[in-house]
């Protein structure tokens, strides 16, 4: 059986999700990436949660074509690989419909970096894409979705894929991803919280600020940055 380690790691990826309360039923995906290999590993589409094993995860290689298994892959394939070809230095995606965050998708609007537990996973605000048109959504659709990610990140400025690990489709849902299957497991977690957070705020106080650039570069950089000091050597 090909990536039989990175198989239990997607498989405990998609687990998480559930066991977090971000997926009904069969909704959401999670994928990983054998860089070296250039192979995928994702969840098989419409398989309830509680019978997946290891050996049920599809393998394709980075365009989508199936390498291992006898089942169809997630139906959002084509997001999962283009993000791969595109971002280099990520390694797992994550794709949920999770409550708050994706009211935000659906709003069109941007989850604003409000305060320090957004500040310590995301350096700035989790962006959303520009709607697709009707001619992306009527052509290749799932490959549109990860199109409309990546221009954002790349337009109208540049947004670092690790440093703001998580896009919002306009409409859609949210699409989180790390540099494990882990990783991308736990940011679609904090998302959602940080998402509920932002939620709660603005109705608080509709034109609440945002947290500071010092104060953002604090709580960012104290975990991520190069003379990081949040947790253990």
């Amino acid at each position: 059986m090909l990536l039989e380690q990175l198989r239990k790691d997607v498989l405990e990826a998609n687990l998480e999700l559930v066991k977090r309360g971000l997926v009904l039923y069969t909704f959401g995906n999670a994928s990983g990436v054998d860089r070296e290999q250039g192979l995928v590993v994702i969840k098989p589409s419409g398989v309830d949660y509680d019978d997946l094993r290891p050996e049920h995860m599809v393998v394709t290689d980075l365009h989508g074509k199936i390498v291992e298994g006898n089942l169809n892959p997630s139906s959002d394939l084509d997001t999962h690989t283009l993000l791969y070809r595109e971002f280099p230095t990520i390694g797992a995606v994550v794709h949920t419909h999770s409550e708050f965050a994706t009211s935000f998708a659906q709003a069109g609007l941007p989850i604003p970096a409000f305060g320090t537990t957004h500040a310590d996973y995301f350096y700035g605000p989790v962006p959303v894409t520009a709607p697709l048109t009707d001619e992306a959504i009527g052509g290749r659709y799932v490959h549109e979705t990860g199109l409309a990610i990546v221009e954002r990140f790349r337009n109208p400025e540049v947004i670092d894929p690790l440093a703001v690990p998580a896009c919002l489709v306009n409409g859609h849902a949210p699409f989180v991803w790390g540099r494990t299957a882990h990783d991308a497991a736990h940011n679609a977690v904090v998302l959602e919280a940080v998402a509920r957070m932002a939620y709660r705020t603005i109705g608080l106080r509709a034109n609440a600020d945002c947290v500071s650039q010092a104060l953002l570069d604090r709580h960012y950089f104290r975990k991520h940055g190069a003379n990081a000091t949040y947790g253990q050597k």
